[in-house]
């Protein structure tokens, strides 16, 4: 970093950064409001146990597929403009998702969704970086972006809850109307426009290759999460394979890259990607069962569920705000360690919850699980965009959204089928043949489908489902309780070069890529 001095944000900037939190506080909301949802859609809607998983991550995995093009195009187009157009988009796809009449349509209206998201996401956290060009302000800055998210998934399951007590599903969608409209109105007097300097052409051709890198595997998560390893699924992920190492050879020889790969010479940025997106694939999969066996198997009304679920998104808040305080003082690094070991405790707590009366193990082990993700959210985002230079904002905020969102719907596609696997193996079992046909496909298939069903099951089978699917929850932990020991090894070992925040020398970057990054960044 050189010596020059850089401007302190004012009054404009943090008001513009309040104004950046709302769609933040919205997508944080999403997440627990449908998680809480989901029981009564599946009464309404009656999808399948496929399509459930597709209501769930159709929309992270959209925004994953778009990210890197929004990021970009914000970078080109303007990420205020960007940001403005993509809060229209998803307050009129919300409406539309909130009168969904099939689960078909509800898939689509999510798919949608994560298509206007991917406008939201990358702009809020670039602007952010534009807007705060004082090291120890912009990490402060993301902390609270950061817990904006905690504080959506705070208020989420009681807001839901309250709202889901007293009307249909379908409304908890309508609460991103109000949002945008805030957004719409605000942004223009608060948030100033960024353009990326000589940004170049906009490479299309780059974004088909990503689309294609990114969709086939997709296809192949979802596919292997219903049929196990086939050649159909085999293909896919082949294909996405081939076509993400043309992807990434095309980025290589542009001048303006849809994806500048030099990025990942840095190997804190590297390794902070890699900390976001495993990290996030224990918290996908632990939202989606936990939520669950709350109202599944514990019977909890949604308004008690979500009331049960409030402490844990407020433990990641406090990590979020937190963290980049004490970085100031003790290494990221070190602090990141820290608080992923004790959510490797958390892990191994709800691997031992069973079947009755788990819920205050599960609400401390998944109070240890937020801890980590708040503290990974604030700083591992931060390290990556500080990373990047001016003009590789948007591009290096939707690297960092993209993993963190592909982790959240890889984690309910990869331990929400474990769990589910474990299930049905279980159920197999269990399962006798004086048992209507539709009744058996319904019970064997998923626990919503045994809950809807129970009132035609022979006695205690649906007490059988639940344990088996507390036996699916456990197994899929004790996954992530092994996933998380390797982020602490990766946090405490591979970002030991990074000194604290704000510091006189920064070691932001590690093993510096091929043209610096500015010193405003």
């Amino acid at each position: 970093m050189s010596t020059t001095t850089v401007r302190g944000a004012g009054a404009r900037e943090w008001g513009g950064l309040a104004v950046l939190s709302l769609p933040t506080v919205l997508l944080g909301l999403d997440v627990t409001v449908l998680y809480l949802a989901l029981p009564s859609l599946a009464e309404d809607l009656r999808p399948s146990g496929t399509q459930e998983l597709w209501i769930m991550d159709a929309y992270g995995f959209l925004i994953a597929g778009f990210l890197l093009t929004m990021g970009t195009l914000g970078d080109r187009i303007g990420l205020r403009r960007l940001l403005m157009i993509g809060a229209a988009a998803f307050g009129t796809v919300s409406v539309l998702a909130a009168y969904s009449t099939s689960a078909d349509m509800l898939v689509v209206a999510r798919a949608a969704l994560g298509i206007a998201g991917a406008t939201l996401m990358p702009s809020t956290l670039a602007l952010i970086s534009t807007m705060f060009a004082d090291q120890r302000q912009r990490s402060l800055a993301i902390g609270v972006w950061a817990t904006s998210f905690a504080l959506g998934m705070a208020l989420g399951p009681v807001v839901g809850g309250v709202m889901l007590n007293h009307f249909w599903w379908g409304s908890v969608f309508l609460l991103a109307v109000p949002v945008a409209i805030v957004l719409l109105v605000a942004a223009p007097a608060l948030i100033p426009e960024y353009r990326a300097p000589r940004s170049g052409r906009f490479d299309l051709l780059s974004v088909t290759l990503s689309l294609i890198a990114i969709l086939p595997v997709v296809y192949a998560v979802k596919r292997f999460a219903k049929d196990g390893f086939e050649v159909p699924t085999i293909a896919a992920a082949l294909i996405g394979v081939v076509f993400a190492v043309l992807f990434v050879r095309r980025q290589g020889g542009l001048v303006s890259p849809l994806l500048d790969v030099r990025l990942f010479t840095d190997r804190t940025f590297s390794a902070a990607l890699s900390v976001l997106l495993i990290g996030l694939v224990g918290v996908g999969g632990s939202m989606l069962l936990i939520t669950q066996q709350l109202q599944f198997v514990e019977g909890l009304p949604p308004v008690e569920a979500g009331l049960w679920m409030g402490p844990p998104a407020l433990m990641m808040l406090l990590a979020a705000i937190g963290a980049p305080l004490v970085a100031r003082r003790v290494p990221p690094g070190l602090v990141m360690a820290v608080t992923l070991a004790l959510s490797t405790v958390g892990y191994v707590l709800l691997a031992l919850v069973e079947s009755t009366g788990g819920v205050a193990l599960m609400v401390a082990g998944f109070g240890l699980v937020y801890l980590g993700l708040g503290t990974i959210a604030a700083l591992g985002t931060d390290l990556v965009v500080a990373a990047a230079p001016a003009e590789k904002a948007g591009s290096a905020s939707a690297m960092s959204e993209t993993v963190q969102e592909l982790g959240l719907a890889l984690g309910v596609a990869i331990l929400g089928s474990l769990a589910t696997a474990v299930y049905r193996d279980q159920m197999d079992d269990e399962i006798s043949g004086d048992i209507p046909p539709e009744v058996a496909d319904a019970a064997g298939d998923s626990l919503a489908g045994a809950v809807s069903s129970a009132q035609r099951m022979p006695v205690g089978l649906l007490d059988l489902a639940r344990e088996a699917a507390t036996s699916g929850m456990n197994t899929a932990m004790a996954v992530a309780a092994a996933c998380t020991v390797v982020l602490v090894f990766l946090s405490a070992v591979v970002l030991r070069h990074v000194g604290v925040i704000g510091g006189d020398e920064p070691e932001a970057g590690g093993d510096v890529p091929a043209e610096p990054a500015k010193s405003g960044v």
